[in-house]
């Protein structure tokens, strides 16, 4: 698997990037990490009172269209063949993103939604680079990995509660409703992961699945910058 790790750029997979950065950038006016829709928006708003049902659907619909989020689980999970080592690594991202989100609205703690959403770009550049062990050619050191997941998770959770202040959720019912938001969004995890390991499982038995995934990793990286770079120009321009 050296051998995979030993490529550098090459002009195929530059021109990869450069076209996927220009369609995007070209076809995707915002882009926004931790959007909630006019409707839930309204919905949040409005809500009082405990309503367990309707939150753990709200959070299990935010972590599947959360492209971020899925993104860094599928960088995290790229080389991992093991069911334990999948749930070690998801279990610490869902404990970094439960602490923050929780804890972020509770203790009414908000931070630029644009810096935090650049941060968890960041992310999934972090884990694309980590996959090609880019760390290991430049600096000659491997981070340690688990603790990397759980720091970017607080990030993640920190996102999405930075939102969720803004729009003013009631104090009735607060705690419960924001317990059950984080179980929709754990439960909205494990639902976007199982496809994402399905279809894993299927790539894996590609006798060029190690190709395939070098040019994977590359623009899973070029996604992350791409979110850096949207978030960044929506800072500085807002």
């Amino acid at each position: 698997m050296n051998y995979f790790f030993k490529r550098v750029l090459t002009k195929n997979n530059a021109l990869i990037v450069l076209v996927v950065v220009v369609f995007l950038f070209a076809s995707t006016p915002n882009v926004y990490a931790h959007g909630v829709t006019a409707g839930d928006k309204g919905y949040i708003q409005e809500s009082s009172g405990t309503m367990i049902v309707p939150f753990i659907y709200l959070g299990a619909k935010h972590m599947v269209t959360g492209y971020d989020h899925l993104l860094f689980l599928f960088g995290v999970i790229f080389f991992l063949y093991r069911l334990k080592d999948v749930s070690i690594y998801v279990t610490l991202f869902a404990l970094g993103h439960s602490v923050t989100l929780l804890s972020g609205v509770l203790l009414d703690i908000s931070v630029n939604a644009y810096i935090i959403d650049a941060i968890i770009g960041f992310s999934i550049v972090y884990k694309a680079l980590d996959n090609m062990e880019a760390y290991q050619s430049w600096f000659g050191f491997q981070p340690n990995t688990k603790i990397a997941t759980l720091i970017f998770g607080l990030f993640h959770g920190f996102g999405l509660a930075t939102k969720i202040l803004d729009y003013k959720m009631s104090s009735e019912g607060l705690i419960p409703n924001l317990l059950a938001f984080n179980v929709g969004v754990e439960l909205g995890q494990i639902m976007g992961l199982a496809i994402i390991l399905i279809i894993m499982s299927y790539w894996r038995r590609s006798v060029r699945f190690m190709d395939h995934a070098y040019n994977a990793n590359v623009l899973l990286m070029a996604g992350g910058f791409i979110f850096v770079g949207y978030q960044l120009t929506g800072f500085f321009t807002s």
